[in-house]
């Protein structure tokens, strides 16, 4: 079966690949709904970069640029997952409709985001990142990748569990370029199934990522479809439940075929 597809929607003056484009909540709903009737399952709404180097956002500017938005896909009857690591835009958010909560610091940012996931009702990705994202780039290292990130997202999932959140609410994301070198992500590509052991539904999140020019040659964010399509189509063969893009049409289609053309 293929994945279901995370949309991205980011709200941000500074994400990597289309930071500053939606510049008015209007925008950014009408695209949402896009994402949606694209093939999206869930539009992820984020307020904070977090790209390599990316500065941080204070609570409040990061509620502003995304609550609006948020309630209008809500209220226009999108599923909406809110992309935060603050424990106050994950309970704000979720009380306006959004049933996911994306989280690339695995509810470790602050001690109370475990507890106001589990009294959301939500969804929650538990992410696996080497550092934060202002210095997650600067010489990564691991002796065995694989095995590192599997044991960390294993004690996020013990973790979320003690907190009251049930392993049917938790989804798993390896983190694919959140402080890792290209080594470390094509072996954690190479070895999904593994991570699929850890007994919970699987999230990849490579579009647009820039392991994608370091092996095929120089490429702007937004001429990289090939190869986030490629990554698509791999980690649904390794049976990934869901990919997180930015190119949702051209995914959905992809996606389709290659299931279409599966055995059995």
């Amino acid at each position: 079966m293929a994945p279901r597809i995370m949309g991205i929607l980011n709200v941000t003056p500074d994400s990597f690949s289309d930071g500053g484009r939606l510049v008015s909540v209007d925008a950014a709903i009408e695209a949402g709904v896009a994402l949606h009737r694209a093939g999206a399952a869930i539009v992820d709404v984020g307020g904070e970069s977090t790209r390599p180097g990316a500065a941080p956002v204070c609570e409040s500017e990061e509620l502003r640029r995304v609550l609006p938005v948020v309630e209008g896909l809500v209220a226009a009857g999108v599923p909406v997952s809110i992309d935060t690591m603050k424990p106050g835009v994950m309970a704000a958010a979720t009380a306006a409709g959004a049933t996911m909560i994306n989280d690339v610091t695995a509810l470790g940012f602050a001690p109370e985001s475990a507890a106001i996931a589990a009294a959301s009702g939500a969804e929650v990705v538990l992410m696996h990142m080497q550092g934060r994202p202002q210095t997650m780039q600067q010489a990564p290292a691991y002796a065995d990748v694989v095995a590192e990130v599997a044991a960390y997202l294993s004690g996020r999932i013990a973790m979320a569990e003690a907190a009251g959140i049930p392993r049917a609410r938790i989804i798993a994301d390896p983190g694919i370029g959140f402080g890792k070198a290209l080594a470390h992500n094509l072996a954690l590509l190479r070895n999904l199934p593994r991570l699929g052991e850890l007994g919970v539904p699987l999230m990849v999140g490579a579009s647009r990522k820039s392991l994608i020019p370091a092996i095929a040659g120089p490429a702007e964010p937004r001429e990289r479809l090939g190869g986030s399509l490629a990554l698509a189509l791999h980690a649904a063969a390794a049976g990934a439940a869901w990919v997180r893009v930015h190119d949702v049409a051209e995914t959905a289609q992809a996606l389709a075929v290659w299931a279409a053309v599966q055995p059995g």
